[in-house]
């Protein structure tokens, strides 16, 4: 049974599963489907073409499905896909696709939306990321599976943060990121592996053993390019997946530009 608040609105089209609750005075558009078990807590506003996946809790004020920040959107039907099992915090925003983008945006299963934070349009979320407090993710960004962004973070726009990377709080991200990479600083620099988060999944220690001495092959030679060392690495580690998650992050598309260990100015 849903359990609707007397001073919630819920337009005529939306579709509510069976034990969502809406609070009060929240709002749901005529487009919206919320899943079994979806929680809006008070002063939820959810628009526009939105779906949100089964058990996800939103927290009071935040803004979900409406127009994205882009000056380029001229009103086209676009979509915002939530998964399961999120939860959504105060103040939170999360914006639709754009045509141009794709017209989608998607976030993943299990994830944890930090107060503030927010999700722009066209991006593609993985599942289990954290987001800190206004960590803010521009348009267009590529998010893989157990990302972590630390606090006031941002990352600009087409840019991708590969599987179980962190990201350090007050950081600007300006390029790719590549899985399991830890980066810090005013203008991101990387900074070595998250070996806590590797050691947290319970990966075998041989494998994180590779996967450090990848990173040296990678970041610690001056012998060719960024690519062809990925190349060399590739061929002569196929058999340990760490590695092949790396290389196959970095040469997967050409000319991308990544963020490498520098000394700081």
């Amino acid at each position: 049974m849903t359990d609707i608040h007397a001073t919630a609105i819920v337009e005529d089209g939306a579709v509510i599963g069976e034990g969502a609750r809406i609070g009060p005075y929240s709002i749901v558009g005529p487009n919206v489907k919320l899943a079994d078990g979806v929680i809006l807590e008070a002063h939820v506003a959810v628009a526009g073409h939105t779906s949100i996946g089964s058990n996800s809790h939103i927290f009071p004020f935040a803004s979900i499905g409406h127009k994205p920040q882009d000056l380029k959107y001229s009103g086209e039907v676009t979509r915002l896909e939530v998964g399961s099992n999120n939860q959504i915090r105060e103040h939170v925003t999360m914006s639709p696709g754009t045509e141009g983008g794709g017209g989608v945006t998607t976030v993943g299963d299990n994830c944890l939306f930090m107060m503030g934070s927010h999700v722009g349009h066209d991006c593609q979320v993985g599942n289990h990321a954290i987001l800190a407090n206004n960590a803010t993710l521009a348009g267009h960004v590529e998010l893989d599976d157990f990302v972590i962004l630390g606090g006031l973070s941002a990352v600009r726009q087409w840019s991708r943060i590969g599987t179980g990377a962190i990201v350090g709080g007050m950081t600007g991200v300006e390029f790719d990121v590549i899985p399991y990479g830890s980066v810090i600083g005013d203008r991101a620099r990387l900074a070595g592996l998250n070996l806590v988060g590797l050691k947290r999944k319970g990966l075998p220690r041989d494998q994180i053993h590779a996967l450090r001495a990848a990173y040296r092959a990678l970041f610690e030679s001056d012998e060719g390019t960024l690519r062809s060392r990925a190349e060399t690495l590739a061929a002569e580690s196929s058999d340990q997946p760490l590695v092949k998650t790396v290389t196959d992050f970095i040469l997967e598309k050409e000319d991308r530009r990544f963020c490498t260990p520098r000394t700081e100015d």
